[in-house]
């Protein structure tokens, strides 16, 4: 099949694709009455023309949970489902199945094109690069869209809330009936809300919502309606604290959606076009080597292999980069993160135990100050023993990939020697078939006297030229014979240079080294970025306050309290103020304030400080209408900033892969064995 026709080929099958693609939103537009446009999200149909397609995703389901690799991989795409998605069990099935069959589909139509393109090994590890790859793509993409059609819900229902407030002025009676007259997974969710708050312990209750709440609005949602169920709503002068409350939480919700969907209309088909160079690798190659016969010695050659090697390394990078930009929490912390099995496993092998604690810094030591420091502001919930554990087995994993590579680089080179056929220097372009024959058989020549010499790296001129005389099938003329005998000289040459040499020994351990800090460097990244759910965190606290100071007879130790119930990132610095609180106010909270670092949560902490006896709660936080404005003004800013930097980013890297491929793979080899022929031209000119 000729690159014509294989280009034809995927160009028809993204052609039929589209087009099912366009039948089923027009189909979903118009059987589900339009609320598939309205939600934004395609992967669950719904509506009365679809009751058909639903009981064949649920018989589907229990036909591939019969299946014992294909169950776990099901299982694995609910797990992570089922943390954004609310509803019955039958629902989330036809969800799950839906997404499976979408990647499963997805999969074999680009395995089909890459097996046309690349037959061999190639294509086992293209296809499972695509397999990754596609699933990520699909269940983010599932995932975004219930993210975002559930706040877009969450409008209406506080607005629905707000105005059912204003007619009972009870918090349980506006959560029924808005829960009651909702649609959707947000009125889902305020039904929960309401569960907890008239259970008859609604302490605990709210707990358990915390751990499934989809996002820090539904938290902070049901947190102000306790408070306000708790202690009563007062009316100031700006107004219901209760539905102040509701107005900043709607506020933070806009800044959600606005900044989602400028991000999404600025990154969107990055991933494609960064993907994309995985489909056309093969087919430049091919039209490369017809068109430029030249080319084929560069793709043959060790610099073409490690050339081909890191356009697919420059297209994963590219690829979980793109992933990383287009994050909408930065860090997605949640706290009592659950270790691997295989952290635990490695941590009861005492010899790897005691290798690893040999490597790592001792308990006393500024350097391990530094890490645990490092470990406690970036949120992480290792062990300090499995960190160790793990950056010494980053280091001797990066250590044996990287000296396999050089290997494998070093028997590509002899297979180029032995078996590569032998080019004339006197011919360019093509060969024909008569000279590529008669090449093909001084190439197997070579090798036989190659091996009948053992490769040995001190074979001398005469034995090659006896094993010469023995194997050639003719009689050579003593031209053509020193010929012959200096060509298998040189290839013997270079053939026994083929072994690991001090600077490859050097690299593969510097890139060990970087293993070996990758997980420090992580975690001082993860440090960095999570500065910016710290001050979500903040914002929370602040309208909590705004809440309790009003209330009568508050004390610092109930603030804290109620601060330690909507804590993620600051709860373990919070815990121990609380424990320590009774042994003396003063000491714990210049403690909390250490531990925390962030200046803005060190303001707050100064205020509580204040409170404890010199002047009252309201008076400490009289500023905080004004702090509270001036934060969400520099949050506001400082989205606008991100968004740009990830665009300009974006950019950079979702052209990247398609950059390398055309001049690292193309022109630059191209431009560069032109100048290596045109060298050759000049010197047989020399010669004549």
């Amino acid at each position: 099949m000729t690159i014509k026709w294989i280009l034809l080929l995927v160009l028809s099958i993204c052609a039929g694709g589209l087009l099912i693609t366009l039948l089923v939103l027009s189909m979903l537009r118009h059987r589900g009455g339009g609320s598939t446009s309205q939600s934004g999200v395609i992967f669950a149909p719904s509506g009365k023309g679809f009751k058909g397609l639903g009981s064949i995703l649920l018989q589907s389901y229990r036909l591939g949970m019969k299946v014992p690799l294909l169950s776990a991989y099901i299982l694995q795409v609910q797990k992570r489902i089922s943390f954004r998605h609310v509803g019955d069990e039958p629902s989330l099935r036809r969800l799950t199945m839906t997404v499976v069959l979408i990647i499963l589909g997805g999969y074999g139509g680009i395995s089909v094109i890459l097996f046309l393109l690349q037959p061999g090994i190639a294509f086992v590890i293209l296809s499972v690069l695509c397999a990754v790859v596609l699933n990520s793509l699909v269940l983010d993409m599932c995932l975004s869209r219930i993210e975002k059609r559930l706040l877009v819900q969450m409008l209406d229902l506080f607005a629905d809330v707000r105005h059912r407030y204003h007619q009972h002025g009870m918090v349980e009676e506006a959560l029924y009936e808005a829960a009651e007259a909702g649609t959707g997974e947000a009125a889902e969710q305020v039904r929960l809300i309401y569960e907890a708050l008239t259970s008859p312990d609604p302490n605990e209750a709210l707990e358990r919502y915390y751990e499934v709440a989809p996002n820090r609005f539904l938290k902070g949602f049901a947190g102000v309606s306790y408070m306000v169920m708790e202690f009563g709503d007062k009316d100031r002068a700006q107004g219901s604290i209760y539905l102040n409350g509701l107005g900043n939480l709607t506020q933070e919700i806009h800044l959600e959606i606005l900044r989602r969907d400028k991000l999404d209309y600025l990154l969107k088909g990055l991933n494609i076009i960064a993907l994309a160079p995985v489909l056309f690798t093969a087919p430049i190659e091919r039209w490369a080597r017809v068109s430029f016969p030249t080319m084929d010695e560069f793709y043959r050659s060790k610099i073409g292999f490690v050339t081909k090697i890191s356009i697919y390394v420059i297209i994963i990078l590219a690829y979980l980069l793109l992933q990383r930009l287009q994050q909408y929490d930065e860090t997605r912390y949640r706290s009592g993160h659950k270790h691997s099995w295989l952290d635990q496993f490695l941590y009861r092998q005492t010899f790897i135990r005691k290798l690893a604690m040999l490597f790592a810094a001792k308990p006393g030591s500024a350097q391990y100050s530094q890490t645990i420091r490092l470990m406690r502001e970036s949120s992480s919930e290792l062990k300090y023993e499995w960190l160790a554990i793990r950056r010494v087995m980053l280091f001797a994993g990066c250590l044996v990939l990287t000296m396999g590579c050089i290997l494998l680089l070093h028997q590509v080179e002899r297979n180029h020697i032995l078996y590569d056929p032998i080019r004339d220097d006197r011919m360019f372009g093509a060969m024909a078939e008569a000279d590529l024959r008669k090449a093909e058989e001084k190439t197997a020549l070579d090798q036989s006297v190659l091996k009948s010499v053992e490769m040995n790296r001190g074979a001398t001129y005469e034995e090659v030229a006896n094993a010469l005389q023995q194997l050639s099938p003719v009689q050579m003329d003593l031209d053509t014979q020193n010929e012959t005998i200096t060509r298998i000289m040189q290839k013997l040459e270079v053939y026994n240079k083929q072994y690991v040499r001090w600077w490859e020994m050097i690299i593969a351990i510097l890139m060990g080294g970087a293993g070996y800090y990758m997980p420090v460097w992580l975690m001082l990244f993860q440090r960095k970025m999570r500065r910016l759910d710290m001050r979500h965190e903040i914002y929370q606290f602040q309208t909590v306050i705004s809440i309790l100071r009003e209330m009568d007879r508050m004390s610092v130790e109930e603030i804290l309290e109620w601060l330690n119930r909507f804590a993620v990132i600051f709860k373990r610095p919070l815990q121990k103020c609380l424990l320590h609180f009774e042994h003396g106010p003063e000491l714990a909270l210049e403690q909390l304030k250490e531990e925390a670092g962030l200046p803005e949560f060190q303001r707050l902490v100064d205020k509580l400080q204040l409170a404890l006896g010199k002047i009252s709660i309201r008076e400490a936080f009289d500023d905080l209408e004004s702090m509270m404005e001036f934060y969400f003004e520099q949050r506001k800013q400082e989205y606008s900033k991100m968004i740009d930097v990830k665009a300009s980013w974006g950019r950079t890297i979702g052209f990247t892969p398609m950059y390398a491929l055309i001049f690292l793979y193309l022109v630059i080899p191209l431009v560069g064995m032109s100048f290596l022929q045109m060298n050759i031209y000049y010197e047989q000119i020399q010669k004549l």
